[in-house]
């Protein structure tokens, strides 16, 4: 006798898999910056002079930032932002290294056996 076909079983339905929320990272804050300062550098020379400002601030580089005479009197000066710290500098007064004439100024030696000008800020 002919063997009956046997319905076949439904397969089973297919579990919907939910996938678990992606973990998020809490928020980080970044360290809050030091907050910088405008700093007024002055110097007083000879009309007609080419000055500019070298310092740590700037990699002693002798051309990076130049002094402006506004007046045509001599007094030649330059805004730098500077974060709170302890910076050394010196004026580039055409060509020649020269510290802050600026009684009130503090020095230190440096690495060549010479003065440094020391300006702090905050």
């Amino acid at each position: 006798m002919p063997r009956k076909a046997t319905p076949k079983a439904a397969a089973p339905a297919a579990k919907k898999v939910r996938k678990a929320a992606t973990p998020v990272a809490p928020a980080t804050k970044k360290p809050a910056e030091p907050k910088k300062a405008r700093s007024v550098f002055t110097f007083r020379g000879d009309p007609g002079s080419v000055v500019y400002l070298a310092g740590s601030f700037n990699n002693w580089d002798p051309q990076a930032t130049k002094m402006v005479d506004k007046s045509g009197d001599g007094v030649y000066s330059v805004s730098v932002t500077l974060a709170p710290g302890i910076y050394e500098y010196k004026f580039v007064v055409n060509g020649v290294w020269t510290l802050d004439p600026d009684p009130d100024r503090d020095w230190t030696q440096n690495g060549l056996g010479t003065l440094n000008s020391v300006y702090r800020v905050g």
